[in-house]
């Protein structure tokens, strides 16, 4: 009997036999560090953002999300590329666009430019995300060996998530705001002449790249993100929101209707037929919507209600981040010896119900016990996210390793620009922390149960269409 979300399988090779050898896992990571350092380290430098280049509450949220924008929507062609041309050139080709557009970010001279290299960075990151899974995909071939290194590839890059607000913070206060997209540079220039020197080409196959079908995701994406940030500036009924609305529902149905009816779809069948990779990218992208968007919600609190400054954001920030090392560093122990299951219920679980107490009664709480709530929401969805990348990536398989990387990753980035997008819609309607704190993180639970309830449904439901 066949679950849709079933333990991860094991080689039958027995583990010691296997190659483990960690020096390609580095290379590879050391790429991927540079794309998820920027994603925390503009968190604590917002309100320097703000009023350095004098950008509004929602030119803020464009600040976050156009990276993300552009990240989620050419993902897909991110990885249709590296099926193609083989995924060490577009990781290499990827980590080129992202450093030029970093170093355009250090000299953006108002929001406007800012927002446009953001926009950059996006599609650099795009192209190495989805290469640098399928890389580390062929480099393990072993299935346990391959569960343990996609443990330690997250704790690796999750260290660079967990250490970028103490990093932004004493970058900021030593060298300015600037400095956060500059320090992208040597990052950048190290991973590419790692990945030179330690990792081997894959081999690339003939694909189709579809390209009506990429701009009609893009455009739908795009609209979406549009209406979601301007709406509560310009208001919900105004024209060009309800134009960006229309046009995204438009632009998805209309992707829908090609995919079911093309030779060669964005999102090959064989994967949407794995009964395990749908729930766990659904998964993966609620995680990503709360993770991310109380990331920004808090980074935002502790500024603007609690005054913190750029390093003490930082430093106050820093046991919530931290924690997600721990997390997946236990999940890869849990995976190995019970499947990916159990991790991804029981991580869920915890964040659900963390979470939960701290928007219902938090603002009642002493400081420090609302932040230790947070703490172990945050454990619980580091315990889950791991389990989750190990089922997808084993639901690809190698035929299909650049494709489910790269759906994963979408997911994951639509699952944050949302989580971006409705904090900073809440916070415009609910200018009052007392009101706006509670009812964030209030949407976060929601987000984790949800995710809890996919995991849960999921093994259920096999058995009673299977009988």
């Amino acid at each position: 009997m066949r679950y849709p979300c079933p333990d991860i399988p094991l080689s039958p090779t027995p583990a010691r036999q296997a190659s483990a050898d960690p020096v390609p896992l580095a290379a590879l990571a050391v790429g991927f560090i540079m794309a998820m350092l920027d994603v925390t380290v503009v968190n604590v430098a917002l309100s320097d953002i703000a009023r350095g280049l004098e950008v509004s509450l929602s030119g803020l949220v464009w600040v976050v999300d156009g990276y993300t924008l552009a990240f989620a929507a050419m993902l897909l062609v991110g990885g249709a590329l590296a099926d193609r041309l083989g995924a060490r050139a577009v990781y290499l080709a990827g980590l080129a666009v992202f450093t030029l557009a970093s170093v355009a970010c250090g000299l953006a001279q108002d929001g406007l430019a800012l927002v446009g290299a953001r926009l950059a960075q996006g599609v650099g990151a795009s192209l190495f995300v989805p290469s640098s899974l399928s890389l580390l995909v062929h480099t393990y071939a072993d299935e346990r060996v391959r569960a343990r290194m996609v443990a330690l590839w997250s704790a690796i890059v999750t260290l660079s998530v967990a250490a970028g607000p103490l990093v932004g913070g004493l970058l900021i206060a030593h060298f300015g705001w600037r400095s956060v997209f500059l320090i992208n540079v040597p990052i950048g220039i190290a991973g590419a002449l790692l990945t030179l020197k330690l990792v081997r080409p894959a081999p690339a196959r003939p694909r189709a790249l579809n390209p009506a079908s990429h701009a009609l995701g893009i455009t739908a994406l795009a609209a979406l993100c549009y209406a979601l940030i301007q709406g509560p500036e310009r208001g919900w009924s105004a024209f060009p929101i309800l134009l960006a609305t229309v046009l995204a529902l438009a632009a998805g149905a209309l992707l829908a209707w090609r995919e079911r009816q093309a030779a060669a779809p964005l999102v090959p069948r064989q994967l949407l037929a794995a009964p395990r990779f749908l729930p766990a990218n659904a998964l993966g992208s609620l995680a990503s919507f709360a993770v991310y968007g109380q990331l920004f919600l808090l980074s935002l609190y502790l500024q603007r209600a609690r005054g913190a400054g750029p390093l003490d954001t930082g430093f106050q920030l820093m046991p919530l981040m931290l924690i997600l090392v721990l997390g997946n560093l236990l999940s890869g122990r849990l995976s190995s010896r019970r499947g990916t299951r159990l991790p991804m219920l029981a991580g869920t679980g915890l964040a659900t119900l963390a979470t939960a107490v701290a928007a219902f009664d938090g603002l009642a709480l002493p400081y420090w016990l609302l932040m230790a709530l947070l703490v172990c929401g945050n454990l619980g969805a580091a315990i889950a996210i791991p389990a989750m990348t190990a089922t997808v990536m084993q639901a690809g398989g190698k035929e299909h390793a650049n494709s489910a990387a790269a759906i994963l990753n979408a997911n994951r980035q639509i699952g944050t620009l949302l989580g971006v997008a409705v904090m900073g819609s809440l916070l415009h309607a609910l200018p009052d922390w007392t009101d706006s704190l509670p009812a964030g993180l209030a949407v976060v639970a929601a987000a984790y149960g949800a995710a809890w309830l996919i995991v849960l449904r999921a093994r259920e439901a096999e058995p009673r269409a299977t009988r």
